[in-house]
Formats: C-alpha cells, sequence, structure tokens
C-alpha cells in the first residue's frame, strides 16, 4: 500500500529532520530511556475510541505503576466513567507524553479493566478519595474496597519517542543554526520500538 506524497524530492530526502535525528541504539537502552521518560514524565493522555462511534477521546491520566518489565501501563480509574465504557467496546490505545521543552512518547497497545480487589488494593493511593468522593454509604467512600476503583491496564505494544539529546540552551543553538542553515537540527534522539523489541524486552 503506497503511503500519502505531496512532492518529489528526487534524490533528496524529504523529512530531513527525521534522517539526521532517527537513533537505534540497542534493544536494552531504546527501553530502558523510554521508561525513565515516562517515569519522570508521569502524567499523559490516555487516546479511546468512544463507544458506538468511530471518533476518538483523549483524557489527563497519572500513571499509577508499571508491570511487566515496564511496558505494562497501570492507571487508576472510576469504573462507571465514560472511558471504561469506551475500553469495554474498543480495546486499542494510545498513551501520549510530553513535556514543556518538546520531548514526547507515544505508546499503542490494549487495554483491559481490572476490578480484583487485590490488585485495587496493590495500587491504591488515599488520593483516589478526593477523585471519587465519599457517597455516604458505607460502601462508596473511595477507600479500597470502593468498587467504583478499578485499574486500567494498557499492555504496549508499539512505541515511538524523542528525548533530547542536548541542554535546553544547546537545542536552542541547533534550532538557529538550522534557521540560518537551512540545515536540519540534530537536537532529539529519535526512536522507535516495534511489537517484537517490546515483547522480547518483557521476555528477559
Amino acid at each position: 500500500m503506497s503511503g500519502f506524497s505531496n512532492a518529489d524530492t528526487g534524490s533528496k530526502n524529504a523529512d530531513p529532520y527525521t534522517q539526521k535525528n532517527i537513533e537505534e541504539p540497542s534493544l536494552k537502552e531504546k527501553a530502558e530511556d523510554l521508561l525513565n521518560f515516562v517515569d519522570k514524565t508521569k502524567f499523559c493522555l490516555l487516546t479511546t475510541q468512544v463507544a458506538d462511534s468511530d471518533l476518538l477521546a483523549s483524557r489527563a491520566m497519572a500513571l499509577a505503576a508499571k508491570e511487566g518489565h515496564g511496558f505494562d501501563f497501570l492507571f487508576h480509574t472510576n469504573t462507571e466513567s465514560g472511558k471504561t465504557d469506551d475500553l469495554q467496546e474498543h480495546k486499542s490505545v494510545n498513551i501520549g507524553f510530553i513535556t514543556s521543552s518538546g520531548e514526547w512518547a507515544s505508546i499503542s497497545g490494549h487495554a483491559s479493566i481490572e476490578t480484583d480487589r487485590a490488585v485495587v488494593r496493590k495500587h491504591y493511593s488515599p488520593a483516589l478519595k478526593a477523585w471519587m468522593g465519599d457517597l455516604g454509604d458505607g460502601k462508596h467512600d473511595g477507600g479500597p474496597e470502593d468498587p467504583r476503583i478499578g485499574i486500567i491496564r494498557v499492555k504496549a505494544s508499539t512505541a515511538q519517542y524523542a528525548v533530547s539529546k542536548k541542554t535546553q540552551i544547546g537545542g536552542y543553538i541547533e534550532l538557529a543554526k538550522g534557521i540560518a542553515t537551512g540545515e536540519s537540527p540534530s537536537v532529539n534522539k529519535l526512536r522507535h520500538l516495534s511489537e517484537e523489541e517490546i515483547q522480547q524486552y518483557r521476555s528477559q
């Protein structure tokens, strides 16, 4: 299947930024740099396909924990919210992390909703009381036994990310040089993890 194109650049690479910044280090380095970035950033947008629709919705989430050698991403959820309706219909999701300096990670995978109380208790945070509220019935109190509290587990399939290879000042200098010369700056470590690579890393 041919991709989209709107230009004929002949023998010259039409995407010099990617060509200049793409890296292919060891699997260990790629995986660890991604997981360190996720830990550092913590907040992301979880994108789901809306139930009974072809539209997408993104919601801000805070990472609660990682399992599966780091490639299972766990989030707290209210089981009665719209995102759980989405996930019941469509398991495919994306989680996107970004920083104010422009570093980013995009992770695609499949999500499940876990309501087992042992799992919830393991990852429970007292801060959930503020988000869930106490309904005053002795059951729905925002505590670890509140049945509204569940875990969304995203099992990563693929990932791509860009983290800075220079300091912020160094990046500005490279960008200024690029503007002056027309040469794409070498400022980021642009990397991709395939489904096979993530499965290999999980199995270590």
